[in-house]
């Protein structure tokens, strides 16, 4: 009886994030009251309330680390954006087709996102195409193109991917096995999409750049900034390789040395006119309502873990379905319900090492699958929920328009994952 009542509160709560528009109430309010729902029901059913606070406090470590990771990531962007530093690059694209821009987009975003992360990716390629792109379509075909891309590459990069990071640090995965292995896969996920929507941008053209105003001295703190933003961004991963923290942290680690580098460019210049370029005016522009609706979306599944029914939906999955490979299409396409991370959590304590061990085709194909299965709903993935928030995407126009794309592609990926397998023996 709990169980379908916490499903009916989370089901309700997703259809008011779908009609957010139609019901003319922000995502985020419908995502904070679903996930402290989900919460008061299970703990007022609960007999040890002490174990569930305890619950969510661990639940919220988790949650709070992407956020704050988000916060930084965007606010890193919004920095580079208040000093003109994508028009350093705007102003080298020197192509005026906008089929041509799409692909080049869609290619430096694969493969930056398994370099930087899928989130981080999305979040700078969505920032530069808004500056790049004046008609709203325009953008929002982009963005959805970016969210598919930024998600096919973190697939196959143990830094990429959330999922991809867990099953390389649980041991179930190596590095270089899981590049070797999914590169050729996530390429599929992301070229057919890829190629639908460039063919819809035949013959259209960018309106031209307008030349940049700036003075020389503004041109060179936008190019610092740029590639200090970008040149730390970088340093994440390398961070937490190094460290064995949590992204987070390096993230923070980013923003506070930016905030330094803005305080020391800009210390000599009248007050009035040095506050456009802080940090604080830059924190001020990053979209919280965002931000709060990926905690209450969060929440909710996490109340749904702690209370088992993600592990009860991975077991009866294996229990009708009983084939590998059906079992992770299934995760995959799921996750672009509920966080892959639970659901790759989930599957992590259900499989053994010792039935699946190290770098065996099930955990390579769980990375493939719920690392790209997110992009079919706009909330499937955290690239998603910051593209959504960056560029204003309606739930129900990313449905429409680009979830079947994201689908062909991951059935694609899914088709050139097997046909790996098999001429392998």
């Amino acid at each position: 009886m709990i169980s379908i009542l916490l499903l009916t509160v989370f089901v309700a709560g997703y259809a008011a994030i779908a009609f957010e528009h139609k019901l003319q109430l922000n995502k985020a309010a419908s995502a904070l009251i679903t996930g402290v729902l989900c919460w008061t029901i299970y703990i007022l059913q609960s007999e040890a309330v002490e174990i569930v606070s305890e619950e969510l406090l661990h639940h919220l470590g988790e949650i709070a680390s992407i956020l704050f990771f988000l916060l930084g990531a965007m606010t890193i962007v919004e920095l580079i954006d208040s000093h003109n530093g994508f028009d350093i690059i705007t102003q080298k694209i020197n192509t005026s087709s906008k089929q041509k821009l799409l692909l080049i987009i869609t290619a430096l975003t694969f493969f930056l996102s398994a370099l930087l992360d899928n989130l981080t990716t999305a979040i700078v390629m969505t920032s530069l195409c808004s500056k790049i792109l004046n008609r709203k379509e325009d953008k929002l075909w982009f963005a959805g193109m970016i969210v598919i891309a930024a998600n096919a590459g973190g697939a196959w990069s143990p830094l990429g991917d959330v999922t991809t990071t867990m099953l390389w640090i649980g041991g179930q995965i190596t590095a270089l096995n899981i590049m070797k292995q999914l590169i050729l896969p996530s390429l599929a996920v992301c070229v057919l999409p890829a190629l639908v929507v460039a063919y819809r941008f035949k013959g259209k053209k960018i309106n031209a750049m307008p030349q940049s105003t700036c003075t020389v001295k503004e041109k060179q703190d936008g190019r610092l900034i740029l590639f200090a933003g970008i040149g730390f961004l970088i340093f994440v991963p390398v961070f937490k390789t190094l460290t064995h923290l949590p992204p987070f942290m390096g993230m923070l680690l980013a923003l506070g040395f930016m905030w330094i580098i803005t305080t020391l460019i800009h210390k000599s210049k009248e007050p009035e006119y040095a506050e456009k370029f802080t940090v604080a005016r830059a924190l001020r522009k990053v979209d919280t309502p965002s931000i709060l609706f990926f905690l209450g979306i969060l929440l909710a599944v996490a109340a749904l873990q702690s209370f088992g029914l993600l592990k009860e939906l991975a077991g009866g999955l294996t229990n009708v379905l009983k084939n590998d490979y059906l079992i992770g299409i299934a995760l995959g396409l799921l996750s672009a319900i509920v966080d892959n991370v639970p659901l790759v959590a989930a599957s992590q304590g259900m499989y053994d090492l010792s039935v699946y061990p190290t770098d065996h085709p099930f955990w390579e194909f769980l990375a493939l699958t719920t690392g790209t299965g997110g992009s079919a709903i706009i909330i499937g993935s955290a690239a998603g929920v910051a593209v959504m928030g960056i560029q204003q995407i309606d739930f129900m126009w990313y449905l429409k328009k680009i979830s079947w794309l994201a689908l062909i592609g991951f059935a694609a990926g899914v088709f050139v994952f097997l046909l790996q397998q098999k001429l392998a023996g």
